[in-house]
């Protein structure tokens, strides 16, 4: 029987492909198992605020802006205690607030303030993995409270005539003033941003760390406004501001 080269080159690149196919499906079940075991990597699986930072992790919490039933079904999944309050009219159609929420048990210092459901979830995904972790790392001492200056605000942006609204005025906002651990210590940011040391480092890692919870994140980096406090809010930015 003569030898047909190409009826074997044939069969060969039949097999290569065979071959392809099946390292792609296992590479594909792998994945899969992976991404069942690791959901704060997967884009499709549910979010959890409990569940460790991961890839995905940010672009699910800004997309509960615009979601507000997933968002507090997602605060129920996570089991975190809230009051869902009823939507609130304003004077100025601008600061009608038809999403409100308040956390029952965050540490903040006094009342806590009412906001959109975004705001309350990232506030609470912050607080479990930055801002409680950064106390002991850097402290040795749990969080106590957080002070803030409020959420809702009817008001334009730094308080002007005339111009684009605030996130403030829909309570899609929060300002963060200091913070203050158990053993007494308080850490502030008008007070210790530029002091140096390890308050300082604080900050700027409770900071950062917001970064991967809010649209946008301010602080004293980014202008004279914010020298006493951090400014957090959930308005849908391409890419987030963080400074």
């Amino acid at each position: 029987m003569p030898f047909d080269l190409s009826t074997r080159i044939g069969r060969f690149a039949g097999d290569r492909r065979v071959i392809v196919v099946f390292v792609l499906l296992c590479f594909a079940l792998v994945g899969r198992v992976w991404l069942a075991q690791h959901p704060q990597h997967n884009p499709w699986a549910p979010l959890d605020l409990r569940d460790p930072p991961g890839w995905a992790t940010d672009t699910k919490l800004t997309g509960l802006k615009d979601d507000p039933e997933l968002c507090r079904a997602v605060l129920d999944r996570s089991d975190v205690a809230f009051t869902d309050l009823p939507a609130s009219e304003a004077s100025e159609p601008a600061c009608a607030r038809p999403d409100r929420v308040k956390l029952n048990t965050f540490p903040y210092a006094g009342r806590n303030p009412p906001s959109t459901c975004a705001v309350a979830a990232s506030a609470e995904y912050w607080h479990r993995h930055s801002v409680a972790p950064a106390a002991e790392e850097i402290f040795g001492s749990p969080l106590s409270r957080i002070e803030h200056f409020g959420s809702y605000s009817c008001r334009r942006l730094y308080g002007r005539d005339s111009g684009a609204w605030s996130e403030h005025a829909t309570g899609n906002a929060i300002d963060i003033a200091a913070f203050v651990l158990e053993d007494g210590t308080r850490i502030s940011v008008l007070g210790d941003w530029d002091g140096g040391g390890d308050k300082a480092r604080f900050l700027r890692q409770v900071r950062d760390g917001a970064c991967d919870a809010f649209g946008t994140v301010l602080s004293p980096e980014y202008n004279e406004a914010h020298a006493d406090h951090f400014h957090f809010d959930q308005a849908q930015r391409f890419g987030g501001v963080c400074r």
